[in-house]
């Protein structure tokens, strides 16, 4: 080990680990292809301590892979050249004595959970020593908190750093995920349904891990068509969301959610003239939303740390779902971590921590974004349509991005139309400019701006042209 890193023994620190925990659960898995396919789902190889007990279910989860039979003679045979074993004899005396060690079938479970324990108290020490050591060398305080607060959090969330794999290992992983997505709990893994029926054929829900930008020009309602997209999730899928408000106040936001949700028209709502019908409206609303998994945060100037954080504090407590969707309003008053020498790294930082922090947190984040003034100004785009090279500040937005959505009305533009040429007033279209996972079109929507939502539109697959 280098001079300057940290060691544990020298500070009389033993890794933890239970050997004839692994070597049950080895064991069991040998003596019942049920427990072998547990252990596929719950166990991964670097949670075994010892390099033999490693080569051993690295080696089972191989054969299972291939469909082939897991028994003490095709291990044995697997393992014959498997440098944790010193030929085929040592591997056979091995695997042998596992099949022989098992305390009781029926403890399995609890075999397990040892197993899990240890590793992750082993994860805990190398996180507490990477720490010590980084503190040593880093003298950014801001930057040392995020680093230990993800280490423990990455932890507590059971996920693995390393995140190097064979292509036998992704195939479990997808035939897994396959499972699950035709099984009866396939809502909690497929794509979440934003409510807007024809939008979620074309991106299949939004996909967890995905950034999505949703972007307008000023007036085209990207903040009522985050928090509708919001509404519908929380209170149709039960799906915890998160909204991050870095314009509004918490109080405006629920403003908006209720005068949509009530059906009352957003003046009303705003010099509070309700009558007898809007406060039972608005009751009846209230009712709706009282229990809905919604989280609101106005801070300003918020950055990507301190969003994680904040998600970090709902998911560990034990009282609360997890964050299942993240919506930030808006890109361009986000700030970033690190100091930058421009808008344009800074807004690229911010993009690239963005979808980090989706894939991390296994969520779909939606960022809502500023177009320039580019589809204004061009003589060649007479009807204002937006497009991708309008996003502003960054190309990166772009990049990073999985899908981009932009808002369009084009009745917004009816004032600088020619007389005969005006644009239906309640029809707006979410363009989908890029979709990492199908195609990409446009499709229509209804638009109630007295109440600022959005809606389905009843139109066949071939109306969207």
């Amino acid at each position: 080990m280098p001079n300057n890193e940290l060691s544990l023994s020298g500070l009389g620190i033993q890794m933890p680990y239970n050997m004839q925990a692994e070597q049950s659960v080895l064991g069991a898995a040998l003596m019942d292809e049920n427990i072998l396919t547990q252990l596929i789902t719950e166990l991964e190889a670097d949670m075994f301590y010892s390099e033999q007990n490693r080569a051993v279910y690295t080696q089972m989860a191989a054969l299972f892979a291939e469909n082939e039979a897991v028994d003490v003679v095709t291990l044995v045979d697997a393992l014959a050249q498997n440098p944790a074993f010193q030929g085929a004899d040592d591997a056979k005396i091995y695997v042998a004595r596992l099949a022989e060690t098992v305390p009781a079938l029926s403890n399995v479970d609890s075999y397990i959970r040892i197993v899990k324990e240890k590793y992750q108290t082993r994860r805990l020490i190398e996180a507490a020593r990477t720490i010590l050591q980084q503190s040593a060398e880093e003298s950014d305080a801001d930057l040392l908190l995020e680093s230990a607060e993800q280490k423990i959090y990455d932890i507590r969330s059971g996920k693995d750093k390393s995140g190097v794999k064979t292509i036998k290992e992704s195939i479990l992983d997808v035939i897994s995920t396959l499972q699950k997505l035709s099984g009866p709990d396939r809502d909690k893994y497929a794509g979440i349904p934003t409510g807007f029926t024809y939008l979620d054929t074309v991106l299949t829900g939004l996909g967890r891990s995905d950034l999505i930008i949703l972007a307008a020009r000023p007036g085209m309602g990207k903040t009522s068509f985050a928090l509708n997209i919001a509404t519908n999730v929380a209170r149709l899928q039960k799906v915890p969301t998160i909204v991050f408000s870095l314009e509004m106040t918490c109080e405006q936001l629920t403003d908006r959610i209720l005068s949509s949700t009530a059906g009352i028209d957003s003046q009303t709502f705003r010099t509070g003239r309700l009558n007898d019908s809007d406060w039972n409206d608005l009751v009846g609303a209230s009712t709706l939303l009282y229990d809905a998994p919604i989280y609101m945060d106005d801070s300003s100037g918020i950055s990507v740390p301190e969003i994680k954080a904040k998600i970090r504090q709902i998911n560990q407590d034990p009282k609360k779902d997890k964050i299942g969707l993240v919506i930030i309003d808006y890109l361009q008053l986000m700030q970033s971590s690190k100091r930058t020498e421009s808008r344009v790294q800074e807004i690229s930082d911010i993009t690239r921590n963005l979808k980090i922090m989706a894939k991390e947190l296994n969520v779909p984040v939606i960022a809502l974004s500023q177009l320039s003034r580019a589809a204004e100004k061009s003589s060649g785009r007479s009807d204002h349509r937006p497009q991708l090279s309008d996003l502003r500040d960054s190309g990166s937005i772009e990049q990073d991005a999985d899908v981009v959505l932009f808002l369009y009305r084009a009745a917004y533009y009816n004032s600088q139309n020619g007389e005969g040429d005006q644009a239906d007033e309640n029809v707006a279209e979410c363009i989908v400019a890029k979709n990492r996972h199908g195609e990409t079109t446009s499709v229509r929507l209804g638009w109630d701006g007295a109440h600022t939502r959005f809606m389905n539109l009843d139109y066949s697959h071939d109306d969207y042209g």
